[in-house]
């Protein structure tokens, strides 16, 4: 995997485990974004890292790390543990809160897939913690009882052509309530794989990040 200039590798103490994570730093960044990837896919995950790489160009620092080991994610039960996904999310929360290059930076979650319902559950734990949120192609459904405690402003993006994802983000919509946008991309399938589908999403994310996340960080 070739990094972009502006990214490094770290690792992330997780339950035990250490998890490989790619830390991208633009100049005086405005905020964190931190992803949280969907079952069986990883911080290598070609869509996520497109995505990050337009964020950072908004101004915003990024991290993808891995959710799960090699040995859990073979595991199919585990990658819908979202207890578990959780969890790993907010320990990298945590993890990004100790280090001196990141402290005071408005936090986000972009989550996609399962890591969306993760992302979710761990903005309703943490409240003002969070900053804001983006799912993409998400399963916020599988974050129900937890939704109504979610403050962070919540942006559901979902493809014009994923018929089932689309009905589970609808309610999930209904159970939000703070500040909420539900944005359905036209002519997107599942992966957001068709020409310009990807780029609306990270359009999309951006703006809201920005807009959200978009207070610089106290002087050192």
């Amino acid at each position: 995997m070739r990094r972009q200039p502006d990214e490094r590798e770290v690792a992330i103490p997780l339950d035990g485990e250490e998890h490989r994570g790619d830390l991208g730093l633009p100049l005086q960044p405005c905020g964190l974004v931190l992803f949280a990837h969907g079952s069986g896919s990883s911080r290598l995950s070609a869509r996520n890292r497109f995505v990050a790489t337009a964020l950072r160009r908004e101004g915003l620092a990024t991290l993808l790390f891995d959710l799960l080991t090699e040995d859990e994610d073979r595991v199919y039960e585990t990658r819908f543990d979202i207890g578990l996904l959780t969890r790993r999310l907010l320990g990298a929360t945590d993890w990004v809160r100790g280090e001196s290059t990141l402290r005071g930076l408005a936090l986000g979650y972009f989550g996609a897939s399962t890591g969306a319902a993760a992302a979710l559950e761990a903005a309703a734990a943490l409240g003002s913690g969070v900053r804001a949120v983006v799912s993409r192609g998400g399963r916020p459904d599988l974050a129900l009882e937890s939704l109504p405690r979610v403050t962070a402003p919540t942006l559901l993006i979902v493809g014009g052509r994923d018929d089932v994802v689309i009905g589970m983000n609808e309610q999930a919509y209904a159970r939000l309530r703070g500040v909420k946008e539900l944005k359905i991309v036209p002519g997107a399938t599942h992966l957001f794989e068709e020409p310009g589908t990807l780029e609306e999403v990270a359009r999309l994310a951006g703006r809201w990040f920005t807009r959200y996340l978009g207070v610089q960080p106290p002087a050192p």
